[in-house]
């Protein structure tokens, strides 16, 4: 079997200049390597591709990467150790690791329109917290040195230590609900945010669900946070930034953002003006991937004041870098400052747009009536389903999506009231309009003809569960063929044989 990939590779090196047969060399020379080693590896890799061929991916904070970032994240990078950032680091023999970071960094400064990119945190929630503390050490920490006149913290006596822990811990933080639409890492009370500061959340009006800045603006003057965080990880409309940053220079707050969902809408200009945070915010944060389409991993884009700590993210939050994840964000960065990439970024909102319509045609209940951006939230519980319930039932048949909480949500965060669905890795694959139409087509016809389960024992027996359904055979069965029929045209990684490397790798 190996002689034939052998044979593969030699008459297709020949090609190389065909992308997708270039793609195909790589993945094939790469499940070579591995399947020396470990065979169960090079399977699980291929199982992977098989069930991503299997299912239509719709969560919302997930996407395809091209091959090109995957591969650069397998190289000799991985080895090194490399504390510190570019050009100013605890470990020898960073060179090239500088030439890397530095470029990923000068590559999303262009693309953002930054004043300062720091690209080693290894995801989102590492992002914020080291945005937090570069915050509270700026506006904080510094003045507290300042005051008595002692240039670094090493310097402060036990008492002095003591007393500037006290102020860090003092400081406030005012954020966007989780329940609303927020995110676990902006002081949720299960996260280490809301251990670090006072708390207060804004929530999403109870009848529109949108958020009323004139509220939020009156939260803010009486409780006077030192950051006023904006960014959602379940909240299908636009945000303007222009009137946070108002909100946030009237009370004297730090503005800062959680794009992490939609940072590719704005590398790719399709969220621009007021929408743009990078516009408005003192410092923001994201990952690197969900619409971003680059690898796992998450960045900071600041104003100059906050370089300084932003850059000593390394070691106050995250351990040693991952040089070989930021060779693949440069990359990413690379491919995102492109037209197509404006193009895609453009379309997977237009999808969303087109989604969100069809299932109101289709007899569900979208949240705010549709969306803005990349996702949209279904109410199920008008059907009396729980998220869960229709979770499962639109996975069954070949879909795969998360429930989640609604604002106000009776059912909580385990069983939920809905589901988030996303377009940016349908959209990645090629779909457009007419597929969005097909989608939510399924969509309806699953959910209006599910119903609850009933408990089949215990004390609760004969009681509607909260987890299982009911549903037609007949009615899945079409659900899976319109889905089968959608994969087979628009397939994950179309040069790749998945047929061959299963024959070769078992």
């Amino acid at each position: 079997m190996v002689a034939n990939i052998n044979t593969i590779l030699k008459d297709e090196f020949s090609n190389l200049n065909d992308p997708a047969i270039l793609n195909s060399v790589a993945y094939l020379a790469s499940l070579q390597l591995i399947h020396r080693i470990d065979p169960a590896v090079s399977q699980a890799v291929i199982q992977e591709l098989i069930d991503q061929r299997s299912n239509l991916k719709m969560i919302a904070s997930e996407n395809f990467s091209s091959i090109s970032v995957q591969m650069a994240q397998a190289n000799l990078f991985t080895d090194k150790y490399a504390e510190g950032y570019p050009f100013h680091r605890f470990y020898a023999g960073c060179d090239n690791v500088d030439t890397v970071e530095a470029r990923a960094s000068d590559l999303a400064k262009q693309l953002f329109n930054a004043d300062h990119a720091y690209v080693q945190p290894h995801s989102g929630a590492d992002a914020n917290l080291i945005a937090y503390w570069a915050i509270l050490s700026t506006k904080v920490q510094e003045p507290y040195l300042q005051q008595i006149d002692k240039k670094d913290i090493t310097a402060l006596s036990d008492s002095e230590w003591s007393e500037l822990r006290q102020l860090f811990g003092n400081q406030k933080l005012l954020a966007m609900n989780y329940y609303s639409g927020g995110h676990l890492s902006h002081g949720y009370r299960h996260n280490v945010s809301s251990r670090m500061f006072q708390v207060e959340n804004y929530d999403v009006d109870k009848d529109s669900k949108l958020l009323d800045y004139d509220v939020i603006r009156k939260q803010a003057k009486k409780f006077q946070p030192l950051i006023l965080l904006a960014g959602y990880s379940a909240y299908s409309r636009l945000i303007d930034f222009k009137i946070m940053k108002e909100i946030a220079d009237e009370v004297g707050a730090i503005l800062m953002v959680d794009m992490a969902h939609f940072s590719g809408l704005v590398a790719g200009k399709t969220l621009i003006d007021q929408y743009n945070p990078v516009e408005y915010a003192d410092i923001v944060t994201s990952t690197t991937h969900k619409t971003l389409r680059g690898p796992r991993g998450g960045m900071i884009l600041c104003k100059n004041e906050y370089t300084d700590y932003v850059n000593k993210g390394c070691p106050l939050v995250i351990g040693g870098p991952l040089p070989h994840v930021m060779a693949a964000k440069a990359v990413a960065f690379a491919e995102a400052n492109t037209i197509e990439f404006q193009q895609y970024t453009q379309s997977i909102v237009d999808n969303a747009k087109t989604f969100a319509e069809a299932c109101i045609d289709n007899g569900l209940d979208v949240l705010t009536g549709g969306t803005d951006n990349h996702l949209l939230l279904i109410d199920v519980s008008k059907l009396n389903l729980t998220g869960r319930q229709a979770e499962k039932a639109i996975r069954d048949v070949g879909i795969t999506i998360n429930r989640n909480s609604l604002p106000f949500d009776k059912n909580g965060a385990w069983y939920t009231s809905g589901l988030r669905v996303g377009t940016p890795a349908i959209t990645t694959l090629g779909m457009g309009n007419n597929e969005m139409k097909e989608i939510a087509s399924v969509f309806g016809k699953v959910l209006t003809n599910t119903t609850p389960d009933t408990i089949k024992r215990g004390k609760n027996a004969g009681s509607f569960s909260k987890a299982n359904y009911n549903i037609a055979e007949s009615i899945t069965n079409e659900a899976k063929s319109t889905v089968i029929n959608l994969l087979n045209n628009f397939p994950v990684y179309p040069e790749l044989d998945v047929e061959f490397m299963k024959r070769v790798f078992t």
